[in-house]
Order: structure tokens, then C-alpha cells, then sequence
């Protein structure tokens, strides 16, 4: 099981924001978009990840001003990305010791889709389930 396998279901549509977007920006295409994170594009690279957690950070630490700070200024960067050829559970090993929730997915430099836990985790279930139901419908007919 590959990345590749959940970019096939997901699909590769990524939202994105530039470095120079304000947060105050950023907070508005995550809750208009009900997304957790989002890849920091610049040139075409991946410059880093704006999440929920950035955004308390910088609140913390600038109050109100923070909200018209640039993302590139607040963002989790550099990004921890992987390919297509990842393993799934390779990248959700990686998420835990890193602590982190989302990978972009990059092919060449550019970027080609973006995991959450929650993806590679539903993926990881649906997998288990099916091996189950397989190993049941085996038994039953043995």
C-alpha cells in the first residue's frame, strides 16, 4: 500500500496559498474549505505547511497583529514531504515521530497531492476490513 493508492481514491486536487498571504487569509480559506492545513507554494516548491496549530502560535505570541502577518513568516517550514512510492505506513510513521498531521506529496519538486493522518488512517481501516471479510469468506467455505 502506497500513497499513490489514497491519491487514487482521493484524488490530487490540492488548495494552496502563496507565502505572502496574510493570515488573516489563510484562517479564511481553512474555514471556508474545512481543512486543517494547507502547503505553502512558492516559485512552484513547497515552502512549508500553514496549519490551525500555526495560527495559535502566532496569535500567542502577536495577538491580533498576527492575523496580518505573511504565512511564510508563521508557517511550519520546510515542509516533511513524501512521494507517491511512500508506503502507507511508512508515512504514518513518519507523522508520529515528527508530530505532525499532513504531507504534502511531491513528484520531481512539484507538488501532487497532500495526506492527513485521518487519510492514511481511513485507508489503513478500510484495508484491515476488507482482509477480514476475505479471511471470513475463506473460512466459511473451507
Amino acid at each position: 500500500m502506497t500513497i499513490a493508492a489514497i491519491l487514487g481514491t482521493k484524488g490530487q486536487d490540492v488548495t494552496t496559498i502563496g507565502g505572502d498571504a496574510t493570515v488573516r487569509e489563510a484562517v479564511a480559506l481553512l474555514a471556508e474549505k474545512r481543512i486543517g492545513a494547507v502547503p505553502v507554494v512558492e516559485g512552484g516548491v513547497v515552502a512549508g505547511i500553514f496549519s490551525e496549530r500555526d495560527v495559535i502560535h502566532c496569535l500567542k505570541r502577536d495577538g491580533p497583529a498576527a492575523l496580518d502577518t505573511d504565512v511564510r513568516r508563521v508557517m511550519t517550514a520546510p515542509a516533511i514531504t513524501v512521494t507517491r512510492g511512500e508506503s502507507v505506513l511508512g508515512a504514518l510513521s513518519l507523522m508520529t515521530q515528527r508530530r505532525i498531521r499532513h504531507l504534502p506529496v511531491v513528484e520531481g519538486g512539484a507538488l501532487i497531492g497532500f495526506v492527513s493522518i485521518g487519510d492514511l488512517v481511513k485507508f489503513r481501516i478500510e484495508k484491515i476490513e476488507a482482509e477480514a471479510d476475505q479471511m471470513r469468506a475463506y473460512i466459511q467455505t473451507a
